[in-house]
């Protein structure tokens, strides 16, 4: 979970994560100003706190290392703002299980009228249907939402994408997509109901313009690597990402008792 100011709505996500689904639950926090990081203690969690800011793809970065050092063999990224609904954890894990996905996101487009009534504001809906359609296209996939922020990886997926040459802010998750797309990994996904309300996380029009011009350019990068135009690091192979502990930003690692049945 990566968290930023999450304290209001995260024993909701925790609670509502079925009982036996993960091994642990790791809550990175990225230098909230409420209590997040004290919650999540209290609630049993393992945190990480940042000594600064990093950023939300920054977070992720932290949250990926963690989980290779520690051999995860699937992990579930799910905001703890309570937008996702985190009951469908073990349906992704079991996807990643049974070997037909590599990657499977959680989409919350079902109907154009469903996910307007829950409150997704227009522009929104309207710039992730024209994203995700161009990306479907150029990305040779087919996908319902490309920009969720429920995602669940096989280790070996983690181990292969190169995610700590993306950027630290939003589009990190493009990116990442993209890298896992030229890697040659499956990606798939399933319905996930969400919420819109004040606590849930959200950007800024200005940043959801700048967000979409950049996940543009991920995938034109995309292209003119593969075409070898133009060599972008970001889709070379990589090493193993080092440990957490050492991570810049990192300041203290608690590791409680694991989740499990």
């Amino acid at each position: 979970m990566p968290a930023y100011n999450a304290a209001s709505t995260l024993q909701q996500t925790v609670d509502d994560i079925p009982a036996g689904a993960v091994d642990e639950i790791l809550l990175v926090d990225d230098c909230s100003r409420d209590n997040t990081a004290s919650l999540a203690r209290d609630i049993g969690l393992t945190v990480i706190e940042h000594t600064q800011n990093t950023g939300y793809g920054g977070n992720q970065k932290t949250c990926y290392r963690y989980a290779l050092e520690t051999g995860a063999d699937y992990v579930v990224m799910v905001h703890p703002d309570y937008q996702y609904d985190s009951r469908i954890i073990g349906v992704a894990v079991e996807i990643l299980r049974l070997g037909i996905c590599d990657v499977v996101l959680g989409s919350r487009i079902r109907t154009r009228k469903e996910v307007l009534a829950g409150g997704m504001p227009l522009y929104k809906y309207v710039a992730n249907r024209l994203l995700t359609i161009t990306e479907n296209i150029l990305l040779g996939q087919n996908l319902g939402d490309f920009h969720s922020g429920f995602r669940a990886y096989r280790r070996e997926v983690l181990e292969h994408v190169p995610f700590e040459r993306n950027s630290d802010d939003f589009v990190f998750d493009s990116q990442f997509l993209a890298q896992a797309v030229h890697f040659g990994f499956r990606l798939g996904d399933v319905p996930v109901p969400v919420r819109y309300f004040e606590e849930a996380s959200s950007i800024s029009f200005r940043r959801s313009v700048r967000y979409g011009g950049l996940t543009l350019w991920t995938v034109l990068t995309y292209w003119l690597h593969r075409l070898k135009l133009v060599r972008f690091d970001r889709f070379l192979p990589h090493n193993r990402p080092e440990s957490p502990v050492t991570a810049e930003g990192n300041s203290s690692v608690e590791t409680p008792a694991r989740l499990r049945d």
